[in-house]
């Protein structure tokens, strides 16, 4: 089982975001579903540890995610946030930086080709990237890191159908060709279907 979630417990405000909550989510390619504020972004960050629950246990392929140094956690399993939030300079660059974090090996234009992207982008100044291509080249970036998992948060919001028919195609082909789980919180019930092996609702 990729990932464990029992009886998972998050307060935000002294309200409870997370109450009490359970799944398990198998290798391969999960959608998560449900109405805005029932928690899905918050359990995405749970998922690599950019925040820790205030009650219960979750465990990430049968250990308990507590033992897990945050940073070697991330490299693994990549978040990939609705909001872009790329570092200063060209896209390349952050690539590169993300790399060389996870030390690994840059191949800058397959890497880009993974996330739709023409290889021209490389060189483009990431403040004169639109929105959808932001979110586009945040995906590439965390490609760089060759993840085993990637979380990934609403990734086509800003994209039109045109783009996103291409994430999409995309992602199917890093489930097909290199084998990693996909954790995807979307809005749409039709793009859920069409990516998510299994579809997991999360209670309003």
């Amino acid at each position: 089982m990729l990932f464990e979630l029992r009886e998972v417990g998050v307060d935000r405000g002294g309200r409870a975001v997370l109450d009490s909550f359970g799944a398990s989510v198998p290798d391969g390619s999960t959608a998560i579903v449900g109405p805005s504020g029932v928690g899905k972004s918050t359990l995405l960050r749970l998922l690599n540890r950019l925040a820790d629950p205030d009650r219960g246990e979750i465990a990430y392929r049968g250990r308990p995610l507590t033992e897990y140094e945050p940073l070697a956690l991330r490299r693994e399993v990549a978040l990939v946030p609705q909001l872009p939030a790329l570092l200063e300079g060209t896209v390349e660059s952050n690539l590169r930086y993300a790399a060389e974090l996870a030390g690994e090996e840059l191949d800058a234009e397959a890497t880009l080709a993974r996330a739709g992207l023409d290889p021209s982008f490389a060189a483009r100044d990431v403040s004169r990237l639109s929105v959808g291509e932001q979110q586009r080249a945040m995906l590439a970036r965390a490609l760089a890191q060759r993840p085993r998992v990637l979380l990934l948060d609403e990734p086509t919001s800003a994209l039109d159908h045109a783009a996103r028919d291409r994430i999409e195609a995309a992602l199917a082909e890093l489930r097909r060709e290199h084998e990693v789980s996909i954790v995807l919180v979307s809005h749409d019930p039709e793009q859920a279907r069409r990516l998510g092996d299994q579809i997991l609702e999360m209670p309003a």
